[in-house]
């Protein structure tokens, strides 16, 4: 099947601002020649370690029918359309800000200390079966993540969550007010880039931002069980946001963790999404999945999808790798079906994550007769 256009070269070219070129169109964008695909927009960014203007030419040997390059790039060799700029950079953003504003889907930013990723994928995975919907790659969620993640939304996406990042303070902000969203998301506040902030309470303030792009009328859900609840319920009030949902084990959460069960490599859920009654599987073990999965709930349920394809959808995801997957690896010198299971958390650095992969590794040590102890 061929892909559809995601650009054609009068959108980019109005876009971005260049002169006009010969016409073509790109079904992908893409800042890397080594993941370079058929179809692809190829921009050349400038880094402190590479300058992508020298690898337009594997670019094009890939499959790139068009690069936007800086204006004193000069190559005859090249066989695609080279859109000339003054900041490539800009460029990419500027792309973003149109893919924004053409988009008519409804929009959801996903930030915290930890539990971001994870978060954006079961948003995804649940919202997918109530209409066509897109998620960032991985965790492209920084200055040049997002708006890459933005150049490559869908024109017919019904819903994108896209998660945004941040280490240092005044990061958040430009990003939320890049991507507008409609609903936003903190799955918590922790001690993680503490070297840069001079309190945990400077995280929550950062976090907070997230808020700053908001469209008029969006909400924010929050994690009721965090110890800096209120101080973001705060933040929420000085943004002007009055749809605020809350999500974790307390009494008053608007969605509300009613009992839960963890087993070896799976846990099984109660809870209540504003008064109705749910009951859903996961496929990966852990506390911390739980509270991930009552963000993702409590996301579906603000921005209007199907909380009971949700639930049952929320059973189909499984730990992605490096964040907690399971694997099991044969040993046949011990015989005929011995194995040994590697929990693979190794993404996974800061102390609160760390906390989570051991509590995790406590459990499974219980549930097949070891004590950890």
């Amino acid at each position: 099947m061929i892909a559809s256009a995601l650009w054609t070269h009068e959108t980019i070219v109005t876009a971005i601002n260049s002169a006009d070129v010969r016409p073509f169109s790109a079904t992908g964008v893409s800042i890397d020649s080594r993941t370079v695909m058929p179809g692809d927009l190829f921009v050349a960014l400038k880094g402190p370690r590479f300058d992508g203007h020298d690898f337009v030419e594997e670019a094009f040997k890939k499959g790139a029918v068009a690069a936007i390059v800086e204006e004193n790039y000069k190559n005859s060799t090249n066989k695609g359309v080279l859109l000339q700029i003054e900041d490539t950079m800009k460029a990419l953003r500027d792309l973003a800000t149109a893919a924004r504003a053409r988009s008519r889907a409804k929009i959801i930013a996903v930030t915290g200390s930890v539990g971001k990723t994870s978060t954006k994928e079961m948003i995804k995975l649940a919202l997918a079966q109530s209409g066509e919907t897109y998620a960032n790659v991985g965790n492209l969620n920084n200055d040049i993540g997002l708006p890459l993640s933005l150049a490559r939304l869908p024109t017919d996406a019904v819903y994108a969550i896209f998660e945004l990042g941040m280490n240092h303070p005044g990061e958040l902000a430009p990003l939320s007010d890049l991507l507008r969203p409609h609903l936003a998301v903190i799955t918590t506040v922790e001690a993680v880039h503490i070297e840069f902030f001079t309190s945990e309470e400077a995280i929550a303030d950062e976090k907070a931002e997230v808020m700053s792009g908001l469209e008029v009328g969006g909400a924010v859900v929050l994690n009721r069980d965090n110890r800096h609840f209120m101080r973001l319920l705060g933040a929420a009030k000085g943004f002007g946001v009055s749809h605020v949902i809350d999500f974790g084990s307390h009494s008053e959460a608007a969605v509300r963790l009613l009992d839960y069960s963890l087993h070896g490599n799976s846990s099984a859920v109660s809870a209540s999404i504003e008064g109705k009654y749910v009951e859903y599987g996961l496929a990966a073990p852990g506390r911390h999945w739980i509270s991930n999965s009552l963000a993702a709930l409590a996301a579906v349920h603000g921005i209007g999808g199907n909380i009971d394809k949700a639930a049952v959808a929320l059973a189909k995801l499984e730990a992605p790798k490096g964040r907690g997957q399971h694997r099991q690896i044969a040993l046949p010198a011990y015989g005929t079906g011995a194995f040994l299971t590697l929990i693979d958390e190794a993404y996974n650095a800061s102390p609160a994550s760390v906390c989570a992969a051991l509590s995790v590794l406590e459990r499974t040590l219980w549930v097949v007769g070891v004590s950890p102890y």
